[in-house]
């Protein structure tokens, strides 16, 4: 027989169920996950403000690590630059393969687990974890630096302003993807047209030699200040530099990881995203860097280098305060990109039974919510940990995120290998060269960076690995603990129900009928703390006469839940009964006060009989005050409106 399900009967939301849909907006049904699909404007905005924000500090970073060599650092900032744009040409037309190969997401886990094993699958997984990590910590310390150069009287207030944003995002992301990726496209646009701005007027101003573009100061050539630093020093010094720098390509996986994030066609807008977020990303960059070198900046611990540049170019007026405020936006949103793929990926991880199952399920508004929250706790205590100086978290980052690029690469060309399609050796070999040059670059940082924080993710990663495992066995072993053949019969059971009560009540009687209803045996069971008491309520049950035997256990040491306890073991030992429910009377309070002048009892009942077998425990509630007069009015058929005007 197949049963239709009819609408429930609605309730009256309460106060906190109010405050929770102010802040997050009401439930989405699941048939409304295409609609929070994402086009190609806004992914632009949710999935590449990682990578494009980059540019705030990627040459920064560069310029710190090459600072002992003066101004002659400036010379090699543009060329370390621009082997870092050709890399994420490679990486990105690598990933652009990988898209439509991956049509459901081809995240590095899942390419890396599918094509060359589960451990590699779980390297680059914990990668990615860590790395978005990092992406909240370092993007949102970034943002307020951002911030306190042009404030500088905000700096001590730095880690409070951090954690707010990432509570901010959080709150955001919790309400839904399509919204936060509304709410995120303005700040990130008027990011770009900033930008193009400055590096266009700077640019403009260099080639026609005006006056504003004059240096400060003459940049020194190599050989004027360098001589104390040459050979191997100055080489492990440039590719030391050079490793920071790869810091710009932070966040280029997580379009490839978000193609089921798209609308239909989800590969083609997915590879059309790509593109525009790969031109800007060179352009800035690129663009960056070249003004550092025309202007002579280098970085200084109160003012960032893309702020120094704002002064120079725009001024100190509107447009530069303009650029910083866009700035510290798209730093901060540039998180998103993180609260965007971290909870899909957990959400992937869970369904593998790599990580909690709570992580897979979607909250009211279809986002993964476990995730969010998760997320933003790790972020935010990284960010008090280290006090939110991105200096100091960056040398933990982009680590993994190489890893990650050449574990997916690796895996690319062997799906190319065995499923040999039409062009597969173009596409092994366009594959195989990402997975080489990717892989010498996560040498590089781990070598260059080890002394400098790095240590900590090649530690954090076999950690997060060794945790994943685990989780997997419990779930397997879980598996195999609850597996059920349905060959062997079932064998019916001598049951007997006990009923603790404190004395004849409205919530005892309740429960005593509920018992009778599941069993014949039913026992109330009371525990003497005081034997007058124990006296009035012999003589009173006697006098109730409803057919249930009232057994009284002495307690001399005035516990409740040990002679319980005991009475119920004793039970199963003496082969009286073979089941055991335990049905407990609970008094639901009206206020918040009510909970608090009330026993927990049946809480602290529950919790003890939770780990001993063949004991079944089942709370009948007693709603008290208004919530007992709703119940009265529904049990005596009272229309729904009146029994609803009673709830509000």
């Amino acid at each position: 027989m197949v049963t239709t399900m009819v609408d429930p009967l609605p309730t009256m939301p309460t106060p906190l169920t109010r405050l929770k849909r102010l802040m997050f907006g009401r439930p989405l049904a699941s048939d409304r996950l295409d609609h929070e699909r994402l086009n190609k404007r806004t992914a632009l905005a949710v999935l590449s403000s990682d990578a494009i924000s980059s540019v705030a500090y990627a040459t920064e970073q560069t310029l710190i690590v090459l600072a002992v060599l003066g101004t002659a650092a400036l010379s090699y900032v543009i060329p370390i630059s621009a082997v870092i744009v050709g890399l994420l040409v490679l990486v990105v037309l690598s990933y652009r393969q990988t898209i439509f190969a991956y049509p459901g997401g081809g995240g590095s886990y899942t390419v890396a687990k599918d094509n060359i094993g589960p451990m590699a699958g779980l390297v680059a997984a914990a990668a990615l974890l860590t790395d978005y990590i990092l992406t909240v910590s370092v993007s949102i310390s970034g943002g307020v630096a951002a911030i306190t150069s042009a404030y500088p009287s905000l700096m001590p207030h730095t880690v409070l302003l951090c954690i707010a944003a990432v509570v901010l995002l959080a709150v955001v992301n919790l309400r839904g993807v399509r919204e936060s990726g509304i709410a995120f496209s303005v700040p990130t646009y008027v990011f770009i047209v900033m930008m193009i701005a400055m590096i266009g007027i700077g640019l403009f101003h260099a080639w026609t030699g005006s006056a504003a573009s004059a240096p400060t100061t003459t940049p020194v050539s190599p050989s004027h200040e360098n001589s104390g630093i040459a050979g191997f020093a100055l080489a492990f010094l440039i590719l030391r530099g050079f490793a920071e720098g790869c810091v710009a390509m932070t966040g280029t996986e997580a379009i490839s990881n978000g193609v089921g994030a798209f609308r239909r066609p989800s590969s083609r807008n997915a590879a059309v995203t790509l593109g525009w977020m790969a031109a800007i990303l060179a352009v800035f960059f690129l663009g960056t860097s070249i003004l550092a070198r025309h202007y002579v900046i280098m970085p200084s611990a109160t003012e960032t280098v893309l702020s120094q540049l704002g002064r120079r170019i725009l001024g100190s007026g509107t447009a530069y305060y303009a650029l910083q405020f866009s700035t510290f936006a798209i730093l901060v949103l540039a998180a998103n990109t993180a609260f965007a793929d971290f909870p899909r990926l957990s959400s992937i991880l869970a369904g593998d039974g790599y990580m909690p199952r709570q992580f897979a399920a979607r909250g009211d508004r279809l986002a993964f919510s476990n995730g969010i929250i998760a997320l933003a706790v790790v972020a935010a205590l990284l960010i008090w940990l280290f006090r939110g100086e991105t200096s100091a978290l960056i040398p933990l980052y982009a680590i993994g995120v190489f890893v990650c690029f050449t574990l997916s690469q690796a895996g690319m060309v062997m799906h190319w290998l065995r499923a040999r399609e039409p062009g597969w050796q173009r596409r092994a070999a366009l594959n195989g060269i990402g997975a080489i040059a990717t892989a010498l670059v996560s040498i590089v940082q781990i070598v260059t960076k080890f002394t400098h924080g790095a240590w900590i993710v090649v530690l954090i990663i076999p950690l997060i690995i060794a945790v994943l495992r685990r989780i997997h066995r419990h779930y397997e072993f879980f598996a195999k603990e609850v597996a059920y053949t349905g060959q062997s019969p079932l064998m019916f059971l001598h049951h007997t129900v006990i009923v603790p009560v404190n004395g004849i009540t409205k919530p005892a009687a309740g429960a005593l009928v509920y018992a009778t209803t599941i069993c014949e045996d039913v026992r109330a069971v009371y525990v003497e703390v005081d034997p007058n008491t124990a006296d009035d309520l012999r003589r009173r049950w006697t006098d109730w006469d409803i057919g249930v035997e009232l057994t009284i256990i002495p307690s001399p040491y005035r516990s409740i839940m040990r002679p319980l306890v005991d009475y119920v073991n004793g039970l199963t030992v003496r082969g009286e009964a073979d089941l055991v429910t335990v049905v407990v009377p609970e008094i639901v309070p009206r206020s918040w006060l009510g909970h608090l002048l009330h026993n927990k009892t049946s809480l602290f009942i529950r919790t003890a009989f939770l780990f001993r077998p063949n004991v079944v425990v089942t709370a009948v509630p007693y709603l008290v005050g208004r919530a007992a007069r709703l119940r009265d009015a529904l049990n005596h058929d009272d229309s729904l409106d009146d029994a609803l005007d009673l709830a509000s």
